[in-house]
Order: structure tokens, then sequence, then C-alpha cells
């Protein structure tokens, strides 16, 4: 479980594996529920509830298919007024504290891995793509290369700095892209 804090409200997000999509059977109630829907068990499934004060204000799920995806720091944004969370192939975009989903996207054909805020928007690590978000989800731009976005060595795959973005695939081949998506080298 990842728990995080606000100026007014606590957030809490955890992966549920005991999700059916079945109310009777599932562990946890939850007030939305947000997720693809499969004859298959979701590769990713994640509880999130908004506590004032220790009072549950709100509480949904949220699911997607594609690879999975767990929670650490870099998989979701906290902003004033909502929250931005990495869910296997998609970014999910929901409100504080009432958790309604804003906008949903599909950033990437396998699995969101990250998500970083660059100015009024978002980068986003993926699995096959990196993309640029708008603040409304809208795909900005995306890039591919010639295999997949990680690598094995423990290097960095995606770094950020001010002037570019540098992302490098499994067989630590290096792509330098500026924030408009235009590779640069």
């Amino acid at each position: 479980m990842k728990r995080y804090t606000t100026e007014r409200f606590r957030i809490d997000i955890f992966a549920d594996e005991t999700f059916t999509g079945n109310p009777p059977d599932n562990v946890y109630l939850y007030d939305f529920v947000y997720s693809d829907k499969s004859d298959y068990k979701l590769s990713s499934i994640f509880g999130i509830r908004t506590f004032q004060y220790d009072h549950l204000i709100k509480s949904t799920v949220i699911g997607s298919s594609g690879g999975s995806t767990g929670i650490h720091a870099k998989s979701t944004i906290i902003e004033n007024d909502r929250l931005l969370v990495c869910c296997s192939d998609s970014v999910f975009c929901l409100s504080i504290p009432d958790l309604s989903l804003l906008w949903r996207t599909k950033a990437d054909e396998v699995t969101c891995f990250a998500i970083y805020k660059y100015k009024d928007s978002y980068i986003i690590h993926g699995e096959l793509e990196i993309s640029r978000l708008d603040k409304d989800g809208k795909i900005l731009w995306q890039q591919s290369g010639a295999d997949i976005f990680t690598t094995l060595d423990g290097n960095p795959d995606l770094v950020i700095n001010d002037d570019y973005i540098l992302a490098t695939d499994f067989e630590n081949r290096k792509y330098k892209f500026d924030f408009d998506g235009k590779i640069i080298s």
C-alpha cells in the first residue's frame, strides 16, 4: 500500500488482487468502479480511498488490461485537486477527494511504468512508448524505439532534464527527444 498525505486529505492506494468485478465476491466495497470489462482477471487492479481526519470520504477501484504495474513513487502524481495513476496500459485521472473519473488515456500498448509532471502536461514512460499528455489526458505525442524502454543492467531507462528526455531501450540504445516529441539524437 502507498499512502499519500496532502494538506487536507489522506489517500491510500493499494493493489486489490481480490477484486472480481462481482460485488458479492469482493473483499472491499467501492463507491465507483473504473475498469475494463473482461472475462479474464485484469493484470492491475488498484483500490483507492480518500480520508479526511481518518474518516473515509470515497473509494474507487481502477483496473486495466495490458501489462502489470505496481504502485510506487513514480507511478502516481498528486496535485491539489486530482490524482493521476499509471495502471497497466492506461493513466487514470481522478478528482480529489471524491475520486470521480476526470479522464482515462491509454498511453502505451502494454504498460505505463511511470508518470512525470512537465509544466502543465505529463510525460509517460511506457514499455513501448514515451508519451506526452496534456492536462486533459489528450496525447500530444508518442515515440517508440527499436525495443522496449527498460534496461537490465540497472542503468536509468528514462531521464528527464531541463532540455530533453533520454530513453534507453532493452539493447541499451539511447533515444533523445525534445519536449515536442522530436528526436534530437
